[in-house]
């Protein structure tokens, strides 16, 4: 007797005695997704019925019979990951090519997901450098170097919006920088730059969240493992190109060293930004990382986090925010995404909006002191590091990850991580 559930597709109507409307139905040792004419709809009830199957208590579930191709393989997958990542989806046997494709996938964006999901206590600056470049040094030993620059190491370097707001907690900050160079020529040029956001926990600083605000905020860290994930995911499809990743991880948190409200952070480019929101502090991480991009040359330049609740107010929690000032980049960028099946959608970014949080005592502030950042602040964000990007922002996308974590279980996902963009980034930066 097999160990696993056999899961089916069929397009029969279900029997009498269920739900004319039921999309999943049991019966002896198995169980039948009920398909329509509609693929997108189906591969939101192949998801919606994995969510069903891991809340019956299932832990083993095999894609069986015909019918089953990569993305409706990868649609049960996905409904069917726990929380703790301890289901299993055994793939389809008579497609080799997809079950290898499927696993480089899984294997990526669990990584990413658990990275995500660990707790604060678990996952700090050092601890997460340290969590991600163990897993590149493992994939790929040969084609992989990195360092991790941290505490007062920042401030000699010049990286001072990591430095500022991570400098509160008893965990030091730092930016660690990923080498992934298979071409083994260390004069190699740098083709892709992934940038994420590492802040590990954000309590807001002294723009404090609130109790129920903070609860998800071991989240923050998402943008981080989702350029993880994607690289990961890139090289187990075969990346042969040199891509830097660099990862601005800090601890938000609040001591007598806490940066404050009113306070002017000097970056390496002379640009001088007033802090008028310590809880808009993902953009102050992410300007280091975009200058580093720049100094080292890179192409194509990425950059993920869970930066604007504003972000998700326009797309909602299935959605990723795309912004660039790079139209071919962009159109690019949104084809990957529909290829992978991964939901994406562009906001506005023009270079106006770089203008639009002023500061009197700066060059300019790094939000607005209004809730939320005021009207249109997923873009203003976005404008405000557009100031950091090199060319003037060519070359340059970024992702604001509105759909990247789920603070309670869904039809479509467990409560947690998503690894949503994992799929998207990893084509972006493999090209053509």
């Amino acid at each position: 007797m097999s160990s696993a559930l056999a899961i089916y597709l069929t397009q029969e109507a279900p029997a009498s005695y269920w739900n004319p409307k039921s999309n999943l139905v049991f019966g002896e040792n198995k169980a039948q997704i009920v398909l329509v004419d509609d693929e997108a709809e189906n591969l939101r009830r192949i998801q919606k019925a994995g969510r069903t199957l891991d809340n019956t208590g299932a832990v083993t579930i095999e894609a069986a019979g015909g019918d089953w191709n990569l993305e409706r393989q990868w649609a049960l997958s996905q409904g069917f990951t726990s929380t703790l990542s301890t289901n299993q989806v055994i793939w389809n046997k008579t497609d080799e090519p997809a079950a290898k494709e499927l696993n480089a996938m899984r294997e990526a964006t669990r990584f990413s997901r658990e990275l995500t999901n660990l707790s604060a206590e678990e996952i700090y600056p050092e601890s997460l450098a340290k969590r991600v470049t163990d897993h590149f040094k493992a994939l790929a030993p040969d084609a992989v170097s990195a360092e991790f620059i941290k505490g007062e190491a920042l401030k000699d370097a010049g990286w001072m919006g990591i430095y500022t707001v991570g400098r509160a907690s008893q965990h030091a900050p730092g930016l660690l920088v990923l080498d992934y160079n298979p071409t083994g020529d260390d004069n190699a040029p740098v083709e892709a730059a992934l940038i994420g956001k590492g802040i590990t926990y954000d309590s807001g600083g002294y723009s404090i969240k609130p109790s129920e605000g903070m609860l998800s905020m071991k989240c923050d860290m998402g943008g981080a493992a989702t350029v993880s994930g994607a690289l990961s995911l890139a090289i187990r499809r075969g990346l042969n190109k040199r891509v830097k990743l660099l990862l601005c991880c800090a601890e938000n948190m609040i001591d007598g060293r806490a940066y404050k409200l009113g306070d002017i952070i000097r970056y390496k480019n002379g640009l001088t930004v007033e802090v008028v929101n310590t809880d808009a502090e993902g953009r102050l991480v992410l300007a280091d990382g975009l200058q580093a991009a720049g100094e080292f040359g890179a192409k194509q330049i990425i950059d993920a986090a869970t930066l604007t609740g504003a972000a998700q107010m326009a797309v909602g929690n299935e959605y990723n925010a795309l912004f660039s000032v790079d139209e071919p980049a962009a159109t690019k960028a949104l084809a990957n995404a529909d290829k992978e099946n991964e939901l994406l959608w562009r906001l506005p970014l023009a270079p106006w909006h770089s203008e639009n949080c002023p500061s009197p005592f700066a060059d300019t502030a790094n939000s607005r002191p209004q809730k939320g950042g005021g009207a249109g602040g997923a873009s203003n964000a976005a404008g405000f590091l557009l100031r950091f990007a090199p060319n003037k922002g060519k070359g340059w996308l970024h992702f604001d990850l509105a759909g990247a974590y789920q603070k309670s279980a869904t039809s479509m996902w467990a409560t947690g991580a998503t690894a949503a963009g994992v799929r998207t980034i990893a084509a972006t930066v493999q090209g053509d």
